[in-house]
């Protein structure tokens, strides 16, 4: 029997295939789907969106760049934002604008801490609504600092999309962009406790291999 060529990448990357797989992600709402959809990524080894299409599976970092590819078909910019915590993990969205308002579609472990509809004034705003679904093992409120929107377009040289060399390079940039604070000293020290309901509601279907482990 013969042999068949190798999948053809399309003009933009995509090989035909992944393209069959992409098509049906035509609205945030669906990519979101298609994200809550995949195996969670325990392990630290980040993949491409590419390779996230192959294993079908992702954590909220490398589910944020995939969902960023997939806006990007849509016509969006491919927009991160970074949401850091303390005594917890950092979390990551690929974030978009509609109709004149923010929106986020994430990965997550935490089952408030995913979609976003396109409803909020600015990114500060978004990154509030994270807030009280943001919380560690001990029911720390966690979150404290926002990144405004990291453009990975600026950093397509890369290759992010498609190879998996750099992204912990990508990661780092992210980290180190410009972040701005939540919450006021003043605030952090008022902070309450996570409720013992919120808490079990917040990890319906958590994969605890993948949580924070620290103090």
């Amino acid at each position: 029997m013969p042999r068949r060529p190798p999948a053809r990448p399309s003009p933009a990357g995509w090989t035909r295939a992944e393209l069959s797989a992409l098509r049906p992600l035509r609205t945030p709402g669906r990519i979101q789907d298609f994200v809550d959809a995949l195996a969670y990524r325990a392990e630290d080894d980040p993949g491409s969106p590419r390779r996230v299409l192959l294993e079908r599976r992702a954590n909220c970092y490398d589910g944020a760049l995939f969902a960023a590819a997939a806006l990007r078909r849509l016509g969006h910019r491919p927009l991160l934002v970074d949401l850091q915590a303390v005594r917890d993990d950092d979390h990551v969205l690929a974030v978009f604008r509609e109709r004149g308002g923010w929106g986020a579609v994430a990965k997550s472990n935490f089952a408030g801490l995913r979609f976003r509809e396109p409803i909020f004034r600015d990114v500060r705003e978004l990154a509030a609504s994270y807030f009280e679904d943001y919380f560690n093992l001990r029911g720390e409120k966690t979150l404290r600092n926002f990144s405004v929107p990291f453009d990975l377009s600026r950093l397509d040289a890369l290759e992010w999309t498609f190879r998996d060399e750099h992204l912990r390079e990508i990661a780092g940039r992210l980290d180190g962009s410009r972040h701005h604070r939540l919450l006021t000293p003043a605030q952090e020290r008022a902070l309450r406790r996570v409720d013992a309901r919120s808490l079990r509601s917040g990890m319906v279907g958590t994969d605890m291999a993948g949580v924070h482990a620290g103090p």
